[in-house]
């Protein structure tokens, strides 16, 4: 299949944790394989149209990532099947994925975890209505991973374009 690939960040509300991964994600890929991807993001819980939470986006800026402009969305199955590669939040995020869509078994994966296939691990904390320190801690943890995950993501994208 033909075009960027899609990579989907799946939280709960929208709002915190999957626009900052989003966000990172889009910097970073933009310097390694800039128009060859597609970063998004949705929620298990999430409503349409809300902006990423006012600590979310300062958190953000501690990569120069603005993710300001970040309205929420429901995971549908829609956003699942556009996806080629779909990264949980948590365990209870990747069960309700594959709750919705069971066959995206094979491209979901848990954040922390991937690109482990039996998705054993633990979560990103979820920083709704903690403190600007929590979020920050929660970002540059997502940070962190991203930075493990870089490699592979760079791989498949380049797997992608390159059978395209």
């Amino acid at each position: 299949m033909s075009g960027p690939l899609v990579i989907l960040f799946v939280c709960t509300g929208n709002t915190c944790r999957s626009p900052m991964a989003e966000g990172a994600l889009k910097m970073l890929l933009s310097k390694e394989r800039p128009g060859k991807f597609e970063v998004i993001s949705a929620g298990t819980a999430s409503a349409t149209g809300f902006p990423a939470t006012m600590y979310a986006i300062e958190a953000a800026k501690i990569w120069d990532v603005d993710i300001a402009k970040h309205q929420s969305q429901p995971l549908t199955t829609a956003l699942i099947d556009r996806a080629d590669l779909i990264l949980a939040m948590t365990p209870t995020h990747l069960q309700e994925i594959l709750r919705i869509r069971r066959s995206a078994d094979s491209r979901t994966y848990l954040f922390k975890s991937f690109p482990d296939p039996t998705r054993k691990g633990e979560g990103v904390a979820d920083p709704i209505g903690q403190s600007l320190d929590t979020y920050n801690e929660t970002f540059l943890e997502i940070g962190e991973y991203l930075g493990k995950h870089l490699p592979e993501i760079v791989k498949r994208i380049d797997e992608k374009t390159n059978a395209a």
